[in-house]
């Protein structure tokens, strides 16, 4: 099961994970992990080219986290988050859609 964790702080997305596999299909031949693997590292490729400062990121196999920084001004943090809530909407949907191979977890503080 791939597992996608979006934590909001109020009403902004500040960090994702994105862990573990859909066992679907071996290792590379995965659509479901080529799926939620190429939307999380567009966006965070796109967190990279689009803001001041650069996000705080880890990634391994089976594993992508990422944490905007703790000071963006206002016209990051709207850049920010208009690519982090359109990750949001393309993760529910696959979740949507493939729910036997990918949970999504939406926190809020």
């Amino acid at each position: 099961m791939i597992e996608v964790r979006i934590n909001y702080q109020g009403n902004q997305i500040v960090s994702f994970q994105v862990k573990g596999h859909a066992g679907f299909a071996p290792a590379g031949q995965d659509i479901y992990c080529a799926g939620v693997s190429a939307v999380a590292q567009t966006t965070l490729l796109g967190l990279c080219i689009n803001l001041s400062k650069q996000p705080e990121y880890q990634v391994e196999e089976g594993w992508l986290q990422c944490y905007l920084p703790a000071e963006l001004d206002q016209e990051d943090m709207e850049k920010a988050q208009i690519i982090l809530s359109t990750m949001e909407a393309g993760m529910l949907a696959m979740k949507d859609a493939y729910s036997n191979f990918i949970k999504l977890e939406v926190r809020r503080s």
